[in-house]
């Protein structure tokens, strides 16, 4: 009955959905404000349906309810309790009623968010928002029903691919999918304001607190599945370039640009333009990526296998809300008034240029992901694209962007001073050429390019300090050099200040983690017990083979002893790995279990072979120097966008200009 009563409220929040997207249509026409609320009430009706219908698919997966077809092809009896609530969205039918939860859930928030969005701005945003939101639930009402029956229910399901079976997978999707659909809010709000024909700073300060929600939860969601991917597919990379991690990565580039854009429009009124076009091709590459992953055109561990014809339907989404977007932007937007100018040497032109880098590393990405499926398409001819083409591409975009950020930050608002700028940076300057240098010596005759990333970092790192710093200090007559004053004035910046700084940093973090790795080490060989392998400083051991069960698995497992590895031979012990292969008999599925072992922010790394006829066992054994710089850098940066989502000035929204006042009548006539 839970079932059944799941899908009645996913039919309910169609019809609601499609009120929602009326309403606002009908009152622009009528001129009755009682209407244009209506959408609101709809976005927070069809909110709460779409939010029962995903507990109802929950609570038939938690109980292992095998009369629901989606239970029976992603769920088993001893699977546990976690990876059978993981698996509700570890599926692609299951996914997209969370992708739906999650689009009602923004539309609910901008319908309480009364006072920091313009009723009228409002009403049209939910009234896009409402049309999204109809499509999808109609793509899963016909095409991907979570709720089908079967009849007669087996006695036991399938089980969840082993893959997905890792709390990793339990975080990764609903962090991602809040970033992906979450730009469908900055999405909302250009296509309104086309609709509109105005856009200005209210605007901008009522659609950047969205677009920097997205970004934030985007950012970790793309960290989790980088990190899951590291150490559950066992092959020791973080990032691969693969189809599905681009689509990911693409709309967070554009993001970013759009965060950086919504600054110089706020500030001064400018490139209104080129904001409403970066707030639609963002959400439009978070429908690529939905496309990529659900049509069936690329093959990877990341992508839902589905056949051909719900490919079609979502490559028709496409069309609507990509081209229509874009043919009411080619329509409206020469309509838009132009806003404040600014000198090119100014803040508002560092990021000018910042949006160019970030543009352009996003179009090599998306050139060298789809390419290779458009000349399959129109020739038949199959290529790949891999790591050394978008190394040779965005890397030489990434450095120059890079080297941008702090200079940027430098640079005074509308018209800057280089040379003012330069000296402000000397220090950050020194240091990064330091470090590059020390680095260099110390790794002599290791990766050229290695030492120049972590002088890079270095970089963004102190650049970041020194810009609260020097906001801190003052500029002119106001300056001081009083250490307690600075300290003072330092506290009292906007959480956005320091949000910006942060996140900045977070970058410069991730950045030396990535140089890091170029100095990482593999080894790879067959050992039988108390047989050693060794890579970069450590020396592992492998102390014994031995069989384990788990609750719908059985195990080979390996259980190594690492030690340091001086001039002499080993050294004192640093700590135990445990690696091995499961197998999962309802799947009939073998997956490798990684084995990691923390010093500081290096591991070492132990991934598990075949088992030879001799008793022997194939290892792989890496040694990876401060690769958790990666990820904490990237946490780093989400806790700088959290940190600046608290500034007021994101919760208040922009006033409204006020009318001009008529003069009294007495005092509109002159004295005689």
């Amino acid at each position: 009955m839970i079932v059944e009563t799941g899908h009645f409220a996913l039919a309910l929040a169609l019809a609601l959905s499609l009120v929602q997207a009326v309403m606002p249509v009908w009152a622009a026409r009528s001129g009755d404000p009682a209407l244009r609320q209506t959408a609101g009430q709809a976005a927070l009706g069809a909110f709460a349906c779409v939010l029962f219908a995903f507990a109802a698919l929950t609570y038939a997966h938690a109980t292992s309810d095998f009369s629901v077809q989606n239970v029976v092809e992603n769920s088993h009896t001893q699977k546990p309790l976690i990876y059978k609530l993981s698996g509700v969205w570890g599926n692609h039918e299951g996914s997209m009623l969370l992708w739906v939860l999650i689009l009602t859930l923004f539309g609910a928030c901008v319908a309480a968010a009364r006072n920091s969005v313009p009723p009228k701005l409002r009403a049209n945003t939910l009234g896009v928002q409402g049309l999204i939101t109809f499509v999808f639930v109609l793509f899963i009402v016909t095409a991907s029903n979570p709720f089908t029956r079967v009849i007669p229910a087996p006695l036991e399901g399938n089980d969840l691919n082993p893959l997905l079976q890792d709390p990793g997978l339990a975080i990764h999707p609903p962090l991602l999918y809040v970033g992906y659909v979450g730009f469908s809010i900055s999405f909302a709000f250009a296509v309104a304001a086309l609709i509109d024909g105005r856009i200005d700073a209210v605007w901008a300060r009522a659609v950047r607190p969205w677009t920097l929600t997205a970004w934030v939860f985007l950012t970790l969601g793309i960290a989790m599945g980088s990190y899951w991917a590291y150490y559950e597919l066992g092959w020791g990379g973080w990032w691969f370039w693969d189809p599905v991690e681009n689509a990911s990565l693409m709309p967070w580039i554009a993001g970013t640009a759009l965060l950086h854009s919504t600054v110089v429009m706020e500030k001064r009124d400018a490139l209104k333009v080129w904001t409403v076009l970066l707030a639609i091709l963002t959400f439009s590459l978070s429908l690529v990526g939905t496309f990529l992953v659900r049509s069936g055109v690329i093959t990877s561990v990341h992508s839902f296998a589905t056949d051909p014809t719900r490919g079609v339907f979502i490559l028709a989404i496409l069309v609507l809300f990509i081209g229509g977007s874009l043919t009411l932007f080619a329509w409206r937007a020469p309509l838009l008034r132009q806003g404040g100018l600014f000198a090119p040497i100014s803040r508002e032109g560092a990021l000018v240029l910042n949006n160019l880098f970030l543009v352009a590393a996003c179009a090599t990405v998306f050139v060298g992901t789809l390419y290779p499926l458009l000349l399959e398409m129109l020739t038949g001819e199959k290529i790949t694209v891999g790591p050394p083409f978008f190394n040779a591409t965005f890397v030489p975009l990434a450095i120059p962007l890079l080297l941008i950020v702090p200079f940027g930050q430098a640079l005074a608002w509308k018209r800057g001073d280089v040379l003012a700028a330069s000296q402000r940076l000397f220090f950050a300057l020194a240091v990064a050429l330091a470090a590059g240098f020390a680095t260099l010596a110390f790794a002599w005759g290791g990766p050229v390019m290695a030492p120049v990333g972590v002088g890079l970092g270095a970089y963004l790192l102190i650049g970041s300090a020194l810009e609260i710093y020097h906001r801190a200090r003052g500029y002119g007559a106001s300056r001081t050099r009083v250490p307690g004053q600075i300290a003072r004035r330092a506290l009292g910046l906007p959480r956005s200040a320091w949000g910006t700084a942060l996140a900045h940093a977070g970058v410069g973090v991730v950045v030396i983690g990535i140089a890091a790795q170029g100095w990482a080490t593999e080894a790879l060989a067959t050992l039988k017990p108390g047989e050693t392998l060794a890579t970069g400083p450590y020396v592992a051991t492998l102390d014994r083979l031995a069989p384990r069960t788990g609750p719908n698995y059985e195990e080979a497992a390996a259980f190594l002893t690492v030690r340091e590895r001086d001039g002499e031979g080993v050294g004192h012990m640093v700590g135990h790995v445990e690696t091995g292969k499961r197998f999962y008999p309802s799947r009939r599925m073998t997956v490798t279990e990684s084995g990691l072992l923390t010093v500081g922010a290096s591991q070492v790394y132990a991934s598990l072979g075949e088992m030879g006829a001799d008793g022997g066992v194939g290892l792989r054994l890496y040694y990876k120097p401060l690769v958790l710089l990666i990820w904490l850098g990237a946490v780093v940066m989400a806790a700088g966008g959290a940190l600046a989502l608290t500034d007021r000035r994101m919760r208040v929204g922009a006033p409204a200009k006020a009318r001009a006042r008529p003069l009294p009548q007495a005092a509109a006539v002159p004295a005689e």
